[in-house]
């Protein structure tokens, strides 16, 4: 019995699961598309490299569509139960709702444990990859399009316009070409009409121009003697470098040492290691203010032995001819002492901020992934305490409550970033807020509880109504 009833939750589960799952991620998924098309339109990008684009930015995103379809689905699969009575049919068997719950119990560690190694492993790789190929994409100047009346200004120190292209898309007519190769900038090609064509090897642009001229300034730009040169041609073949254009292959080494591109053991060793670092630093900054205040304790015990007060200046201790050079004296290492800490206030706000990445990211890899097992205790009783199948309400209440997850998540990162909380309570700050929720509505589940019954709020509205007019 037991066993038919755990498959029975199991088959129930699982269908839901998986289609909310591919479902988050293809909304997920489309969001981040949107986020990077202007980096992607116009690039001359081939299918390939869109693919992999869109492969290595969705990694990360399994992150966030594993808690969601657990939530998701285990409010439809209980809702869906309930609103059949099978539930009800269940409990008046004996069989407790925890019993029930038992085996998704299982499958939200199982999937918990599957998302911290996706997490650690998967995502440092594919975001090692993604940051790669993005720099790439990003620098890359937009393909070639010479559209009529428009200046294409993407080759460098060229500035190129035609009047006209004929249906054939190699014919072109009214050619301007602007060349920049030195600081008169005042060379460039007219022609009438000619025809333009990529090499073999796709490296160069050429442009054969018919009945044309040149005009090209000669000399030194100070020079008030420099030379104008007209020359007119008949035919005129000109070369464009277009290697600028071509999607550059940057090594992933560059990025290797990213936070983001590390496991959580790598990501303990740099936060050990930069910790000591940090003290090595900070004790490096004491040494070097002793030497610019090497005399304040002989100061101070000179001060003591003749009783001198603190506010009063002991100047008076050292000739009048020396006191314009003291004090410039006095100034000038006070100015070097402030800018030594202002350098070293700098650096050292540096080095706690990347710990601090550093911890964030460490953080995450284990937050997110209990995470699964928090919002799976939130999400099986409320779909028992609702009993509504489908996606209507479901979906809805699976809504609120992963933005109230992914809000707290982001308000915690933000405070961490600002110092204003530790890492480890601000990246685990939503999970000990939602816990104690996943808690109360198991409890509420448990017992039945009329927890989102219409009829119960308003018998509960009638008798408070008639509570407040016996007490008037």
């Amino acid at each position: 019995m037991i066993k038919k009833l755990d498959k029975l939750i199991l088959k129930a589960f699982f269908g839901p699961f998986i289609v909310t799952f591919f479902i988050a991620f293809f909304v997920l998924m489309m969001q981040s598309l949107w986020k990077y098309i202007d980096d992607l339109v116009g690039k001359g990008l081939d299918f390939i490299t869109i693919c992999q684009f869109l492969w290595y930015a969705s990694a990360s995103l399994l992150m966030l569509a594993m808690p969601i379809a657990i939530l998701i689905s285990s409010i439809m699969t209980f809702g869906n139960l309930g609103e059949s009575f099978e539930l009800v049919a269940i409990k008046s068997s004996g069989i407790s709702l925890l019993r029930f719950m038992r085996p998704l119990m299982w499958v939200s560690l199982l999937l918990c444990g599957i998302t911290f190694l996706f997490a650690n492993y998967v995502i440092p790789y594919a975001n090692l990859k993604f940051i790669t190929l993005y720099s790439d994409i990003y620098v890359k100047k937009p393909a070639f399009d010479l559209k009529e009346g428009v200046f294409f200004t993407h080759i460098p120190n060229y500035a190129i316009k035609v009047g006209k292209k004929d249906s054939d898309g190699k014919t072109i007519h009214h050619v301007i070409i602007f060349e920049q190769n030195n600081a008169l900038q005042d060379n460039c090609i007219v022609a009438e009409k000619g025809v333009m064509k990529i090499t073999d090897n796709d490296s160069y642009l050429e442009f054969d121009l018919v009945n044309g001229y040149r005009y090209q300034e000669r000399g030194n730009i100070n020079d008030a003697n420099s030379e104008f040169i007209k020359l007119h041609f008949k035919e005129f073949k000109k070369l464009f470098d277009l290697s600028i254009l071509k999607k550059q292959q940057t090594n992933d080494s560059i990025f290797s040492k990213n936070f983001r591109m590390l496991s959580a053991r790598q990501l303990q060793k740099n936060i050990d290691s930069l910790n000591k670092t940090k003290q090595n630093f900070e004790a490096g900054i004491t040494k070097q203010l002793n030497t610019y205040l090497r005399y304040s304790a002989k100061a101070e015990r000179e001060m003591a032995h003749h009783k001198i007060i603190a506010d009063v200046p002991y100047t008076h201790l050292f000739p009048d001819s020396l006191q314009l050079q003291l004090n410039q004296y006095a100034l000038n290492k006070a100015l070097e002492l402030k800018t030594l800490m202002n350098q070293n206030k700098v650096e050292g706000e540096a080095r706690r901020k990347d710990i601090i990445m550093h911890q964030i990211e460490w953080h995450r890899k284990f937050s997110i992934s209990f995470a699964c097992l928090i919002l799976f205790f939130i999400g099986a009783p409320l779909g028992a305490i609702i009993r509504k199948g489908g996606l209507g309400m479901p979906l809805v209440m699976a809504i609120v409550f992963f933005l109230i997850f992914h809000l707290l998540n982001m308000f915690g990162e933000k405070f961490v970033k600002e110092e204003l909380v530790s890492p480890a309570f601000g990246m685990w700050q939503a999970i000990i807020c939602l816990a104690p929720v996943g808690a109360f509505l198991t409890y509420k589940a448990m017992h039945d509880s009329q927890l989102f019954n219409k009829e119960f709020y308003s018998k509960l509205i009638k008798k408070s109504k008639s509570l407040f007019a016996r007490s008037i």
